[in-house]
C-alpha cells in the first residue's frame, strides 16, 4: 500500500505523537509498504526525511514549541500526491492537519483515517486561559464530533480513550490500535556512562521522561519528592524533557527547597543516550491524569525499569496487569511509600525488573502495526464498496 500520513507536529518536535508517527512508518515499510508523511517545517532538517513534505508554517502563539502549517501550501501538494497513487490518507492531528487531509482525500478520492493521540478537553484551558473550562470542554467535544463524521475510520490508542470518545457521542466505528515500541532498540543502555556524565554517582535515581507541561502533573510528583527526601536524602529525581511549565517547574524546586534532589537534563536527542538514561534509572515515576497511551512507560519497562504511576484513562490499558509496576492512587504518601519500600527492597525491584521485561513483549512494534494495516486493507475496501454503485449510476446516466 502507498500510504500518506498527515500531521501538525513531527520530528524535530519531540513528543508522543512525534513517536508514533515515526514508529508505524518504520513499521510499515518494513512490511514493504510506502508512508509518506506530510509535516511543518521547522527550519531544519532531521534524519528522517525521505518521502516527507515540509510545509512552511509559523510559530503558535499559545504554545511556541509548536508549528502552524500553511493549509494553502499542504493543499496545493495534489499535483505531487496524484503522481504517488496513494490508497490512503491517515490524519495524526485535529489542526491544519485535519482539513488538508480532508480536503486532499476528496479530490484525490481516497479514504480517510483519523487518529487520535490526545486528551485535549483535559489541558487545552492551561493554553487558552481566558476561556471557561466548560466552554472548552463544549468545544472540544462538538469539534471532535464535527471531525470523526468526517471520516472512514477513526482509530484511539487505548480503550479508555475510546470510551471518552463514546462519551461525546461519536457514532463511527473507534479501532483501538496503541503504538507499540520496537523491541529490538530497546534492548541496553550504559547506565553508569550517564550516571557519569551528569555526577550522579550511586545515588539512588528516580526518573521522569516526558514534555514538561502542566498536564503531564509533575508537580505532584515535586511534593512527592519533598516528602521522601525525609526518609531518602540521597534519591535524586531526574527529569528529562523540555516544555513550557518549565520554568514553572524549577520555581518550585526551588520553593520546596529540592534543589539538591532534583536534575533537569532537557529534552535527550541522541537515542543511545536515551537509552542510557533509562538503564541508569532505578524506578520510573509517572502521574499524569490525561495520557491517552504512556509510551514512556513501554519503553522503561523494556529497559527492566520499574514504574510508580497511578492508572488513569489510558495508562489503565498498560498497567492494569501491575506486572513490572506498582500502581498507586494519587496520594502523596502513597507515592512516597511505594518509593521507599522499592529503594530499601532490590530483591523486589529486581523482580519487577524481570516482569516488565517479559510483559513489554506483548507491546511490540510489529504487532501493532499489522493490526493497522489490517484496517488500512478493511477501510479501502469498505471505500470502495461505497463508491461502487455511484460510479454505476453515473456510468448509467
Amino acid at each position: 500500500m502507498r500510504i500518506l500520513l498527515i500531521s501538525d507536529v513531527f520530528f524535530p518536535r519531540i513528543n508522543g505523537v512525534s513517536t508514533s508517527i515515526l514508529t508505524f512508518r518504520r513499521e510499515l515499510e518494513r512490511l514493504g509498504h510506502q508512508v509518506y508523511i506530510i509535516a511543518p517545517d521547522y527550519g531544519e532538517r532531521t534524519r528522517h526525511e525521505e518521502r516527507i513534505f515540509r510545509i512552511p508554517s509559523k510559530v503558535v502563539i499559545i504554545d511556541k514549541e509548536d508549528r502552524q502549517m500553511s493549509l494553502r501550501a499542504a493543499v496545493a501538494l495534489k499535483p505531487e500526491l496524484e503522481q504517488l497513487d496513494l490508497d490512503l490518507i491517515h490524519i495524526q492531528t485535529p489542526f491544519v492537519a485535519h482539513y488538508a487531509g480532508r480536503r486532499l482525500a476528496r479530490e484525490l478520492g481516497l479514504p480517510l483515517v483519523l487518529s487520535y493521540h490526545t486528551y485535549f478537553e483535559e489541558y487545552l484551558y492551561y493554553y487558552v486561559k481566558f476561556l471557561p473550562k466548560r466552554l472548552l470542554r463544549y468545544l472540544v467535544r462538538s469539534f471532535s464530533r464535527s471531525q470523526c463524521a468526517d471520516v472512514d475510520a477513526v482509530v484511539v490508542p487505548t480503550s479508555a480513550f475510546g470510551e471518552v470518545l463514546r462519551g461525546y457521542g461519536i457514532e463511527r466505528r473507534i479501532d483501538i490500535i496503541p503504538t507499540g515500541i520496537d523491541l529490538s532498540r530497546f534492548q541496553a543502555g550504559e547506565g553508569a556512562r550517564f550516571r557519569r556524565a551528569h555526577g550522579i554517582g550511586e545515588r539512588p535515581m528516580l526518573l521522569f521522561v516526558g514534555r514538561m507541561v502542566h498536564e503531564k502533573n509533575i508537580d505532584f510528583l515535586l511534593r512527592v519528592m519533598a516528602r521522601l527526601r525525609t526518609s531518602h536524602p540521597e534519591a535524586l529525581f531526574v527529569m528529562a524533557g523540555e516544555g513550557p511549565a518549565e520554568t514553572h517547574l524549577k520555581g518550585l524546586v526551588r520553593k520546596l527547597d529540592l534543589a539538591s534532589s532534583c536534575l533537569f537534563v532537557g529534552n535527550i536527542h541522541h537515542f543511545p543516550d536515551l537509552l542510557d538514561c533509562y538503564a541508569a534509572a532505578d524506578l520510573l515515576l509517572f502521574s499524569s491524569r490525561t495520557e491517552t497511551q504512556g509510551l514512556v512507560l513501554l519503553e522503561a519497562m523494556a529497559l527492566g525499569v520499574p514504574v510508580v504511576s497511578n492508572a488513569v484513562l489510558g495508562t489503565r490499558d498498560i498497567l492494569a496487569p501491575e506486572r513490572g509496576a506498582w500502581v498507586v492512587e494519587e496520594r502523596v504518601e502513597d507515592y512516597r511509600e511505594a518509593i521507599a519500600t522499592l529503594l530499601d527492597r532490590p530483591e523486589q525491584r529486581a523482580r519487577l525488573s524481570a516482569e516488565a521485561r517479559d510483559y513489554v513483549q506483548s507491546w511490540s512494534a510489529a504487532a501493532m502495526a499489522e493490526n493497522m494495516l489490517a484496517l488500512y486493507s478493511e477501510t479501502v475496501g469498505r471505500y470502495g464498496e461505497s463508491l461502487a454503485p455511484r460510479t454505476q449510476q453515473l456510468e448509467e446516466g
